[in-house]
């Protein structure tokens, strides 16, 4: 192995060209209960441009290089690395460091790349399915029978929501910005998708459900969705937040909340634990993996870019043109 490699620093803070540089750094060595992965695709993710905007900076001890998924070879092993050996294809959560040419990962977050998909699919799997498992499965409690609202279907976190739900045997909901994401949702599983810009989708679902409402909602927007998804929900019905990308803050009325019975919660995946992200790691394992490898669920790839036009990769990502997941090749 080369004792340095390539990768991407964010210099500052500010726009894609202005800020994001390929550099040569020293490559990593693996630490207790860590991998070394020469990394064939990393995802590029919008807490990616939230940190090279100032505004998600990397947790204590994390890499300053921005990446939150990877796939790749494992090349070293640290001590206590479990049962991974040199040479497996692994794809695997990290919380930096993943635009590179070498990442560290926890053993604990990486997991195998599902029979049959390429290291450009599998580097679209560990950041949205991590996601969508414990904040739809687990903290939304959502159940076979049971009705999902998803908002921004046609991203990454919302092209793996419709497919994991639908596939475990939920009705979804999606709500997309034009009619060409609006049809990728229902292929993807949606059983309708509501076009926002035309539509209120308050309204919608309020038709689609009889008037009953959604058990479960995730919304990454919040700011004045917060209101209209209480207003959405069910009679037990659970909200999930995973962003704010219209702004964390808002005017509610929260009566509905004890009226109706609500949940609202909601998480940031990048801050919990290695043992936290490992338990989440078997449970798809075991839950959703066999469904990838039947390719009942597949990650919708939308565009590849190489490690210098990373710039590029986020201008796509801000211009919120894509369906599904941007991909970095290393």
């Amino acid at each position: 192995m080369a004792e340095t490699m390539r990768c991407v620093e964010i210099e500052g803070k500010g726009g894609p060209p202005e800020v994001l540089k390929i550099a040569t750094r020293p490559r990593p060595v693996a630490g207790a209960g860590e991998v070394l992965i020469r990394v064939g695709a990393a995802g590029v993710n919008r807490p990616d441009v939230l940190q090279r905007q100032g505004g998600y900076p990397p947790p204590p001890g994390a890499s300053d290089i921005p990446g939150l998924e990877i796939a790749g070879e494992i090349v070293q092993l640290g001590a206590g690395a479990g049962d991974w050996k040199i040479g497996d294809s692994v794809c695997a959560l990290v919380t930096g460091g993943g635009y590179a040419e070498y990442a560290l990962a926890p053993a604990p977050q990486c997991l195998p790349v599902p029979r049959g998909l390429s290291p450009v699919e599998a580097a679209g799997l560990p950041e949205t399915f991590f996601t969508v498992w414990t904040n739809v499965f687990e903290r939304g409690r959502l159940q076979p029978g049971e009705t999902l609202l998803v908002h921004g279907g046609s991203s990454g976190i919302g092209t793996t929501a419709i497919q994991m739900a639908s596939r475990l045997g939920a009705r979804v909901f999606a709500t997309a910005g034009n009619a060409e994401k609006c049809a990728a949702c229902e292929r993807l599983g949606a059983a309708q998708a509501i076009n926002y810009r035309e539509s209120d989708f308050v309204e919608a679902i309020k038709a689609l459900t009889g008037g009953k409402g959604v058990d479960v909602i995730l919304d990454m927007v919040g700011a004045d969705y917060i209101e209209r998804n209480i207003r959405c929900l069910a009679t037990e019905g659970r909200l999930v937040q995973i962003g704010f990308q219209k702004g964390a803050k808002a005017e509610v009325n929260f009566m509905p909340l004890m009226l109706k019975r609500l949940t609202y919660t909601g998480s940031t995946l990048r801050i919990q634990s290695v043992e936290s992200k490992g338990r989440i790691a078997r449970a798809l394992r075991e839950r959703v993996w066999p469904l990838i490898e039947s390719g009942a669920i597949r990650p919708v790839i939308h565009a590849t870019f190489p490690l210098e036009r990373a710039a590029e990769a986020h201008r796509l990502m801000e211009s919120n043109a894509h369906i599904g997941k941007i991909i970095l090749t290393a």
